[in-house]
């Protein structure tokens, strides 16, 4: 029989490291444990939009795990009601609209372009959104590859499955599905279900 007795910040610590895995449970907190939770919100966003150019919008969750890095040309901007997951990693430019939800170890980079994603997208665990390239020029080592940036844009309603990955350039269509491990090359239309690597068109929403 176990001889640890859980105080009751012992169970605070817990549940707050069980959100930070599973942020959309946020919008479901007990009674009790909104305050201090919140107030735990608070610290981390003030001390993110101290440290780096991120602006928040209200009642967001960000764990205190994920990291994000915005210098003043490179912003993250992120809307109202955006949870985003411990081991997320994001850099800016990058707009996350209102109610924008990141899974655990989500990566962003948003070149010079920039990355927008449109309200109430869901990105699953392990994607990676890329808004830059590297050039392939076979005369020089692939260190001292030129870069481009293009842009992504990610619009609203859209689910975008686990481990799935988008490339520079893209855009994916209001409504549309990625699917898990589909790597976006092309732009994805509107309601469009798309799978596989290349992702090619598997279905529809209509």
């Amino acid at each position: 029989m176990s001889a640890f007795a859980p105080t009751a910040e012992d169970y605070l610590a817990q549940h707050k490291e069980r959100l930070a895995w599973m942020p959309w449970l946020y919008a479901g907190l007990k009674a009790e444990l909104r305050e201090p939770i919140r107030a735990w919100q608070r610290e981390i966003q003030e001390r993110l939009a101290a440290l780096e150019c991120v602006t928040f919008g209200e009642d967001c969750f960000i764990a205190p795990e994920a990291k994000l890095f915005a210098e003043p040309k490179r912003p993250i901007v992120i809307g109202h009601g955006v949870t985003i997951a411990s081991g997320c990693f994001l850099h800016g430019p990058i707009t996350l609209a209102d109610g924008v939800s990141l899974n655990a170890r989500v990566s962003m980079d948003g070149g010079r372009a920039g990355i927008r994603v449109g309200k109430g997208a869901r990105i699953a665990t392990g994607v990676t959104i890329y808004a830059f390239d590297h050039g392939l020029d076979a005369g020089s080592p692939i260190a001292e590859q030129k870069t481009t940036s293009r842009g992504i844009h990610i619009e609203d309603d859209v689910w975008l499955g686990a481990g799935s990955g988008i490339t520079d350039g893209v855009t994916v269509g209001r409504g549309a599905v990625v699917g898990m491990g589909a790597v976006v090359t092309r732009n994805v239309e509107a309601n469009t279900v798309v799978g596989g690597s290349p992702a090619r068109r598997i279905g529809t929403r209509r």
